[in-house]
């Protein structure tokens, strides 16, 4: 279907035909004076400067054609030539019935399927998660809703940071600790323990301190840079160690993931590209355009028209070693072999875009991927406190998502139980969906490069711009539609009709006629909080509509079976748009 919008232009381009104008000039916008119209022309205006004429005169002929158009209520032209537009009862009831009858409520599904990876969570293994990895997850989960929402093809991935300096500090703590373990024996050359000698928990304790003595011990940071290169020479028994840090930290990854319905395809790390390097700095060198600057091999990336300095982008620092830039060029060699993407969207914190500015030019330049393939960063803003600052732990330090989930969980569990009938399963039930809205929505409501706080008490709250109250708007359809059930109608057989009560369901029904533009301008921009905004309008909009209309008490029956299938649509695209910011609501709260 076309959107509502453009079927309202295509009426305005056809009156502007008619009067002998460019039909190029009917371009309808939503009112900016809501008081006065519903949508509006300013074509008349442009159109002065074309054809000499006084823009009040092209407005009025325009407007005698518009008048015998169904599509509007009224027409009226203001000066200095503006079209002012209400749309028909019977236009715009007619739409939204199309859209009810419509996959996707009439969204246009993409005619040629395009494929995109999307690089977003990027926790290093061995770390716990915390507050800092919420942006990624959540927003490169929705993005990536919304890419299939739309009919395409998305493949999330994690790439993990799982090869490096951290791991060596890992080993190397452990090492000092367990120095007879097997895994330390060159001699050794049977199979390994299959279960790892140590936890999730021994990993959260030894990361940390190895971390910090390495930056005042210069010998234990030898002995991990030692660590490290063996790991990455192949060694048995570093490699066998490695894999169970992996095994351990990915599985720990996976349920905090899970607490947060975050899914990837893919578990790809650095280490999956640690044999492709070598292979793809030769051609670089090969091709003339990787050259040694200061005993690093870089390529340059600035362009004549940069307005700001954009330096070389290194390939392999002037020890041989790989950074950074060399696993994330050779990741990007290596999904254009497996997948042959139309575009790779990557998800990170906003203070990294000159470095993906910096990779992105250089893998065009060095023809790593082709100019038709999209590379985006969606760079995002901090998670701030009320104080302003990154948010925190009561004592300082950097909160673990876990902790934050649970502590919101358990608020919410607290406010689910007061002044509600619901035994403690289903509660808890209950609870862990509502918080769950809370969290994403409350980060998703914001554009995604601005910072923002993290206040849980309004985040929480069944009023206002919150996941909560839009989860409470959902259960209020589901009870009156279920209620509609119990009293013998049949939900399905309801129809939208021509028929509109009040000012209120017109409204609602306006709102509803918009969710095919908004969504395309949410896939086209990868903008969740598009949804979000759109959401609590339709939310607003329902809310308004059911103060003020009797629904299951209304005594003429096509009349209730008109507001009943209003409401089975207002909820469908409410739970898809749910599911695309990648919440849901229960049947009751």
């Amino acid at each position: 279907m076309k959107d509502f919008l453009l079927e309202l232009m295509g009426v305005v381009s056809e009156a502007f035909k008619k009067a002998g104008y460019d039909e190029n000039l009917g371009k309808v916008t939503v009112s900016n004076r809501p008081d006065l119209c519903e949508y509006q022309c300013n074509g008349a205006m442009a159109g002065a400067k074309i054809y000499k004429k006084a823009p009040i005169a092209i407005a009025n002929e325009v407007a005698e054609f518009l008048k015998e158009s169904d599509a509007f209520s009224s027409v009226d032209v203001c000066p200095p030539g503006f079209i002012n537009l209400n749309v028909s009862d019977k236009f715009l009831c007619d739409f939204v019935l199309k859209m009810s009858e419509t996959e996707k409520y009439g969204v246009e599904l993409a005619a040629a399927k395009k494929r995109y990876i999307i690089d977003y969570g990027g926790p290093n293994v061995a770390k716990p998660l915390h507050v800092g990895h919420l942006r990624s997850a959540v927003i490169g989960e929705s993005i990536k809703r919304i890419i299939r929402y739309m009919g395409h093809e998305a493949i999330g991935d994690i790439h993990l940071g799982d090869w490096g300096l951290q791991m060596g500090l890992v080993i190397a703590a452990f090492k000092e600790e367990n120095p007879d373990l097997v895994y330390f024996d060159d001699a050794f050359t049977g199979d390994y323990p299959t279960e790892a000698p140590f936890t999730v928990s021994d990993l959260e304790e030894i990361y940390p301190k190895a971390s910090a003595r390495s930056k005042e011990d210069a010998a234990f940071k030898d002995e991990a840079m030692a660590c490290t290169k063996k790991l990455q020479d192949g060694v048995r028994g570093y490699r066998a160690l490695w894999k169970h840090i992996i095994n351990v930290s990915v599985t720990d990854l996976k349920r905090n993931y899970d607490n947060l319905n975050v899914e990837f395809d893919l578990w790809k790390g650095e280490s999956d590209v640690h044999d492709v390097i070598p292979d793809m700095v030769q051609y670089m060198k090969d091709t003339g355009l990787a050259y040694i600057s200061d005993g690093a091999l870089v390529v340059d990336v600035k362009e004549e028209t940069d307005t700001k300095e954009i330096p070389p982008c290194m390939i392999l620092k002037s020890d041989g070693a790989s950074l950074y830039n060399t696993t994330d060029l050779a990741t990007i060699r290596e999904r254009v072999r497996e997948y042959n993407p139309d575009g790779i969207i990557y998800l990170t914190d906003k203070r990294q875009e000159l470095y993906f500015e910096q990779v992105f030019r250089c893998a065009r330049k060095t023809g790593l991927i082709k100019d038709d393939v999209k590379l985006v960063h969606i760079g995002f803003g901090t998670v701030n406190g009320k104080d302003g600052k990154p948010f925190k732990t009561r004592d300082g330090g950097v909160m673990r998502l876990e902790y934050l989930i649970k502590d919101i969980n358990d608020k919410m569990y607290e406010k689910i139980l007061t002044g509600r009938e619901m035994d403690e399963e289903e509660a808890k039930k209950v609870s862990e969906i509502v918080a769950l809205s809370a969290i994403k929505y409350g980060d998703l409501s914001n554009q995604a490069s601005k910072d923002y706080i993290f206040d849980t008490e309004r985040f929480m709250s069944f009023e206002g711009d919150t996941g909560p109250y839009l989860l409470y708007t959902v259960v209020r359809i589901k009870s009156i539609l279920k209620k509609y059930k119990e009293n013998g109608g049949n939900v399905d057989e309801c129809s939208i009709s021509e028929s509109v009560s009040n000012a209120s369901q017109k409204n609602l029904l306006m709102k509803i006629s918009g969710y095919n533009e908004m969504m395309r301008g949410a896939y086209e921009d990868l903008a969740p909080h598009r949804i979000c905004a759109y959401l609590y309008d339709l939310a607003n909009a329902f809310n308004s509509f059911y103060h003020e209309t009797k629904i299951l008490s209304e005594e003429d029956e096509n009349l209730k079976k008109n507001y009943i299938a209003i409401l089975k649509l207002t909820l469908g695209i409410c739970e898809d748009c749910m599911d695309c910011l990648g919440f849901e609501a229960p049947e009751r709260m």
